[in-house]
């Protein structure tokens, strides 16, 4: 059995990023993955600017010990360019606006008076006193985005600030689902004895949309072997990868691991992990598989941990390690166990003020009320265990769901 470490590493070395690329509207690239560095087209700001609306003046103009009063020359609000400022005079300036030559900084207009086209001054400001220096955000030919960045809103900001209106990104990655077992239904059928509804259907769906991939749904396979690997085989004909929850074990009505073996390869299929262990991963074709645990949480949990870095490698991404902190515990972890343990876990404020740690009551890998009520999951490492106010390590969820 591998540790979490391992698998998760040997998962990483074998991620193959998609090779093809497609130009999209900077507008559309939410959650694509740049496939080129990006440089910048233009400096940022092209020109000094003003940082505030204010006077732009020549600080050798001021009286040090006093107000001075000047004549205000022109005015240059944003989007227009000023004439040189003359000697002895102000510009009205606004925010954005590029600073006229010859005026070394801008008083802010709460510490102005302006009145029958003079302006009385009482600060004395320092030289480059709210200036944005032209380039100081980048500079023209600078890289401002490097390749493998999943684009967040804040990086399309940026890239429309260099002058990309368009931009080079990896295809969206394929990925199909499926789903085994008699005993599963759909949401709204009614429930026969022994029957369960597939809450795994719509949280995998979920996690897949989430990574920006492109879901093919292949729907509830019935417990048989044949029917089993037909899905597998359509599945590696449609997608980059074929995903399932359930039929990963070793009991006589799981067929996956048999399936997967008959038509591809199976290379790995236990980790040392609670919740989780029965995680497989393989080839059938040209595609990969994931096999992911039955049980709802530890289908979220090991999806979370394994399968996003894994499909966010293959896209491209470079960066894929969530982000940790760490904590206090504010709860009691008595039993030593022999595999790690991911606990659904919820941010607190402390008798500090501080946050940390609670865990759910219920952290069977069948309660996925736990994971709704979660912010994270809290790690605990194997054979050891945790007192209140014993620092632990966390892992947020707006890490892991996106």
């Amino acid at each position: 059995m591998m540790t979490v470490d391992e698998a998760l590493a040997w998962l990483l070395e074998r991620a193959r990023p998609v090779a093809e690329t497609e130009e999209i509207a900077t507008q559309d690239a939410l959650g694509r993955v740049l496939a080129q560095p990006l440089t910048a087209r233009v400096s940022a700001p092209p020109l000094d600017n003003s940082a505030m609306d204010g006077y732009a003046v020549c600080v050798a103009d001021l009286d040090p010990a006093g107000e001075t009063v000047l004549p205000v020359s022109q005015r240059i609000p944003a989007g227009s360019v000023g004439q040189p400022l003359a000697r002895g005079t102000a510009a009205r300036i606004f925010t954005g606006a590029p600073v006229p030559p010859g005026a070394d900084a801008v008083v802010m207009q709460e510490y102005c008076a302006e009145a029958d086209g003079r302006v009385t001054v009482g600060r004395l400001p320092k030289a480059g006193e709210n200036i944005r220096r032209a380039g100081e955000d980048f500079s023209a030919g600078a890289q401002v985005l490097a390749a493998g960045t999943r684009l967040g809103p804040q990086h399309m900001g940026l890239a429309a600030a260099a002058g990309h209106g368009r931009l080079p990104v990896y295809r969206r990655l394929k990925v199909a689902a499926f789903f085994t077992g008699d005993e599963i239904v759909m949401p709204g059928d009614a429930l026969k004895p022994g029957q369960i509804y597939n809450s795994n259907r719509f949280t995998l769906h979920g996690l897949l949309a989430a990574l920006g991939c492109e879901v093919v749904d292949l729907g509830i396979v019935p417990d048989n072997f044949d029917a089993t690997v037909a899905v597998l085989r359509r599945g590696a004909e449609q997608a980059d990868a074929v995903i399932t929850s359930g039929g990963v074990s070793v009991g006589e009505e799981d067929h996956v691991k048999a399936a997967v073996e008959a038509v591809g390869k199976l290379t790995l299929w236990k980790v040392a992990m609670k919740p989780g262990k029965p995680l497989a991963f393989g080839e059938v074709g040209k595609a990969f598989f994931l096999g992911l645990p039955g049980n709802p949480v530890s289908a979220f949990v090991t999806f979370c941990l394994f399968v996003r870095p894994f499909l966010l490698r293959c896209q491209g991404v470079q960066a894929v390690a969530p982000a940790a902190f760490t904590l206090p515990a504010a709860f009691d972890w008595k039993k030593a166990g022999e595999r790690r343990e991911f606990a659904r876990a919820k941010l607190e404020s402390g008798p500090d003020g501080f946050p940390c740690a609670t865990l759910y009551p219920n952290q069977g890998s069948g309660a996925l009320s736990s994971v709704a009520w979660a912010d994270g999951l809290v790690e605990l490492p194997e054979g050891k265990t945790v007192e209140p106010g014993q620092s632990v390590k966390f892992i947020p969820f707006s890490e892991l769901l996106s």
